[in-house]
């Protein structure tokens, strides 16, 4: 039982410069860009929710793309399965959120 809540919780997959390789060094500056592009669609969904004045729903969906951002910039150093579940669960969140403000607020919009 405490290897599979290691695996599922506390391994370690991959660290940055450990061992040191080409593929690390672009794989944790995907992240760091991937990481800004995320908070950038943050930003953009917090803009517009504070133009239209919306309510909670909007700014739960900006918060989402924000903590996903945060995500990536945690991938950038290491990945553990923690990390790979956490981002599996804001995913999640962020796809379902997307559904309902599209559909609620900006029923002809498929961007953002």
């Amino acid at each position: 039982m405490n290897a599979l809540l290691h695996w599922l919780i506390g391994r370690e997959w991959w660290r940055y410069g450990r061992p040191p390789s080409a593929w690390g060094e672009a794989y944790h500056w995907f992240n760091l860009i991937e990481g800004a592009a995320w908070l950038l669609l943050a930003a953009l969904v917090a803009v517009r929710a504070w133009r239209h004045e919306r309510r909670a729903m909007e700014w739960c969906y900006a918060a989402a793309f924000f903590t996903f951002g945060l995500t990536d910039f945690r991938e950038a150093v290491a990945l553990h399965s923690w990390l790979i579940l956490l981002k599996g669960a804001n995913l999640l969140a962020l796809l379902w959120l997307r559904r309902i403000v599209l559909r609620r607020y900006y029923p002809g919009s498929r961007t953002f």
